[in-house]
């Protein structure tokens, strides 16, 4: 029987290096560059910890590198604790119509089976590239659709890409690989209910699905089965989920292999919420043209696609006054004050100091929002912003593509800068070289322990002084 399931399988074992187009691979070395330097930023912070504790006491097997601990750890306590550092500052990268963060899921997953495999870097950006195009497709079948009921699709659909990416360097046969992808069914999980108090559940869930996708690939290794029809059955993914019977996967599986969505897949240029950013580039825009700051500013009024409000701008108390760090990221009316303020939004901006700024919470007071309908949206996260002056001046601007998708990218170069500052906050300047050319150079004869050897000895700095606009 031909399954949804059967048909993953069959591309992620059977994809040749050859049809990997040139332009998909770059891609997929510019996330997993991305996503790395995400999790450093974290371990530099000193949030994002508690798995890495976790799994340093557990031990284990040494087999995979780990953010922060200097020997390796087993690969699913390796691919757990650098998947919550990686996503804790919510500055890794989504895929912006299936509305997932692709990567912190599967990069983790696939670089911790690789050491365990000693794969080689053409295998481990082949698995990336697998994992990252089924975890986006299993949530295009229905956009927005996990988000409307509460689920969190980066671990709930990530969980597939990433069960995919373990088993293709597993090297497990197709109906192994399905067993897998059955038995991942049974631990997709993932709730947006972080955000009713802003705790740190988030960072979590893309954890523990890349922890869990490489347990479930070993599993199935030792004859565990799982349910082929896990994702259209009648207690399927999506009837269970959802409760839907009719999906979009089929035809998003049609084309695997000739349509590429992963570098499609956008790089955030702030560390908050995707929602907000369109809105921060609209500040940021006004700010350069017309010279305003926040002494000059009356009231700000966001503008943003319905889907929005519910992510970055109400329950309206919780946003003017944030309680967490995690519930800053997701108030657009704090993260605009931040920008007028500041003049920036980076890594430092959610810092405890900085969301109790008394300045910065006295303007988020002054951001109100309206819904506007977006052409743009879903397939990009589109926002503006209007600003009403001190002398009575209306100021507008809009970015209806979100800069750092794919209608409006952030360049090579400009990736690659963020990387630097971010690995630069926990590795010395040597470490930083090094990782950054060994991972934009993957190649089949990386030695991929050597490679990751610098996250061992990225430390925490508790003092750490604002970035330099």
């Amino acid at each position: 029987m031909s399954t949804p399931a059967a048909t993953i399988s069959e591309f992620a074992s059977g994809l040749e290096w050859a049809d990997i187009p040139a332009a998909v691979l770059a891609a997929a070395r510019l996330h997993i560059l991305d996503t790395i330097g995400c999790g450093l930023a974290a371990r530099a912070l000193g949030v994002g910890g508690e798995a890495l504790g976790l799994v340093v006491e557990q031990g284990g097997r040494p087999e995979s590198s780990v953010i922060g601990h200097r020997g390796l750890l087993p690969a699913p306590s390796a691919a757990l604790a650098n998947g919550m550092l990686c996503h804790r500052l919510d500055y890794d990268d989504t895929h912006t119509g299936s509305g997932t963060h692709v990567s912190v899921t599967v990069v983790p997953a696939a670089i911790a089976a690789a050491e365990a495999v000693q794969a080689t870097g053409r295998e481990l950006l082949a698995a990336t590239v697998v994992g990252s195009e089924i975890a986006i497709r299993v949530a295009l079948a229905v956009p927005m659709g996990f988000h409307h009921r509460g689920f969190h699709p980066t671990s709930v659909c990530g969980i597939f890409g990433a069960t995919a990416a373990a088993a293709r360097l597993q090297r497990l046969q197709p109906l192994v690989l399905t067993n897998a992808l059955g038995i991942t069914g049974s631990m997709a999980s993932g709730l947006f209910e972080y955000l009713a108090d802003g705790s740190a559940t988030k960072p979590l869930h893309p954890g523990w699905a890349a922890q869990a996708a490489i347990q479930a690939v070993r599993l199935a290794e030792r004859g565990t089965t799982g349910p082929a029809t896990i994702f259209e059955g009648r207690f399927g993914l999506f009837s269970a989920y959802l409760g839907m019977k009719e999906t979009a996967l089929a035809q998003q599986l049609d084309d695997l292999g000739e349509r590429w969505e992963t570098p499609n897949t956008a790089f955030k240029p702030y560390p908050a919420c995707h929602f907000s950013h369109a809105s921060l580039d609209s500040v940021r825009e006004l700010m350069t043209s017309e010279g305003i700051g926040a002494a000059d500013v009356s009231e700000a009024v966001a503008t943003v696609p319905a889907d929005a409000v519910a992510f970055v701008l109400e329950p309206s108390a919780a946003k003017l006054r944030p309680r967490s760090d995690y519930e800053a990221k997701f108030s657009l009316q704090f993260s605009i004050a931040a920008m007028l303020v500041d003049g920036r939004v980076g890594v430092d901006t959610y810092t405890p100091a900085r969301i109790a700024h008394p300045q910065t919470l006295d303007l988020a007071r002054r951001v109100g929002y309206q819904v506007q309908d977006y052409p743009s949206y879903p397939e990009a996260f589109p926002g503006g912003v209007r600003i009403t002056t001190v002398d009575g001046r209306r100021l507008e601007a809009q970015v209806p593509f979100q800069r750092g998708g794919p209608a409006n990218p952030m360049a090579d170069g400009d990736v690659r800068e963020k990387f630097v500052a971010n690995a630069s906050l926990a590795l010395s300047e040597e470490d930083v070289s090094a990782l950054e050319r060994a991972i934009l150079t993957l190649d089949e004869r990386t030695d991929l322990q050597a490679v990751f050897a610098p996250l061992g000895r990225a430390t925490a700095v508790p003092d750490l002084k604002p970035v330099e606009s």
